[in-house]
């Protein structure tokens, strides 16, 4: 059992201003979506043929052997009153995006998973497979040998997984048949969505666009969308983005600190800043051992054994660490290099930054997964 005790932030000597946040510059394109065009969801039930013995069991799988049969019977293969037990089937869900503007002929890549209990998807092959969308009409149709990025060895007395085996994918493994209408240079307005609303880069994507096209085109509406008014320009809406979604503009990144606590991953934003603060670390582990005895009559003795418990408990606390002030407007790399110097670990350094937070000195957002 390992105890950590509460690491110390003491009280905010001072808060000043925090310094401005810089901007990096990008294209337009890389920072938001046009209204409209999107990508389609697509999927599909399909069967996986083929498995080394380690595809579904009929007993908790029964949909698997009702598929199989199915399929059989419109190849012409009539199997009534047979009983189908294969080990090598395995019912799989497959699913895929239809991106804007794919043309019939055009190929995407698919995802399967399995849908049963089989153990592994490995060396199978998906058979011919329908994929509708939400209108449940069919947009492709995948088929094609599965690839699994994930193990799965059994022996008699041991058994190993790497990944995730039941889940794999066939780059470029359906056709499209159906296209999705929209003709885009009918759009006389169209709008621009930010990815990562905020008011300063959308006032930037308006400034920009209005000075390359020399006219009011782009009208801010709210930080998230920038409309364009493509009426009397003369050009097709298609060749008016081209132009615009390489045009550079100034993006306005939140100070912002990220920690997912599944994986002790801690991510800092570049302006992210703190007030003065002073910060003590310290815990103390306590590990405790059970290694019970057993206790035996001595021979041709009446008795019987008996288990004496026998524990070890190890206190141990490290030495006494000393406040570390960290001075008022503190930079993304000045804050990791003191905190490297208290000799901190991953997991203390985002209870630290919690702590930091709660005391009301973290000049910048606080998102915890």
């Amino acid at each position: 059992m390992i105890r950590s005790l509460c690491l110390v932030v003491f009280g905010v000597l001072a808060v000043l201003t925090c310094t401005p946040q810089s901007a990096a510059q990008v294209k337009i394109r890389d920072v938001v979506d046009v209204e409209g065009v999107r990508d389609n969801d697509l999927i599909g039930f399909g069967i996986v043929v083929g498995l080394n013995g380690t595809g579904d069991s009929v007993r908790n799988s029964p949909f698997t052997e009702d598929s199989l049969s199915q399929m059989l019977e419109r190849l012409g293969v009539n199997i009534q009153g047979e009983t189908i037990r294969p080990e090598n089937v395995a019912a799989v869900l497959v699913t895929a995006k239809l991106p804007p503007f794919a043309r019939q002929g055009s190929q995407i890549d698919v995802t399967i998973s399995s849908i049963g209990d089989a153990e592994s998807l490995e060396g199978g092959t998906l058979v011919l497979t329908p994929l509708r969308g939400a209108n449940n009409e069919v947009y492709a149709v995948a088929q094609g040998t599965v690839i699994v990025s994930g193990i799965n060895v059994e022996a008699d007395a041991a058994r190993a997984t790497t990944g995730t085996p039941t889940t794999g994918a066939i780059p470029r493994g359906a056709s499209i048949e159906r296209e999705i209408v929209f003709d885009f240079n009918d759009q006389q307005v169209l709008q621009l969505a930010l990815r990562n609303a905020d008011f300063t880069t959308a006032s930037r994507i308006e400034v920009v666009i209005n000075r390359a096209l020399g006219q009011q085109v782009a009208t801010l509406r709210d930080p998230g969308t920038v409309e364009l008014n493509l009426a009397g320009l003369g050009e097709s809406p298609a060749r008016i983005l081209a132009e615009i979604e390489n045009l550079p503009v100034e993006v306005a990144r939140p100070a912002r600190i990220v920690i997912d606590e599944r994986s002790g991953t801690i991510v800092l934003g570049e302006d992210v800043t703190i007030s003065r603060v002073a910060v003590a670390q310290g815990n103390i582990s306590i590990r405790v051992a059970e290694m019970p005895i057993a206790v035996q009559p001595n021979p041709f003795a009446p008795g019987e054994t008996v288990v004496l418990p026998q524990s070890f408990i190890d206190v141990q606390q490290p030495e006494p660490t000393n406040l570390a002030i960290l001075e008022p407007n503190v930079t993304l790399s000045q804050l990791i290099e003191g905190l490297n110097r208290l000799g901190v670990t991953p997991q203390d350094m985002a209870d630290i930054i919690r702590s930091i937070d709660a005391a009301g000195a973290l000049n910048a957002d606080l998102v915890i997964r």
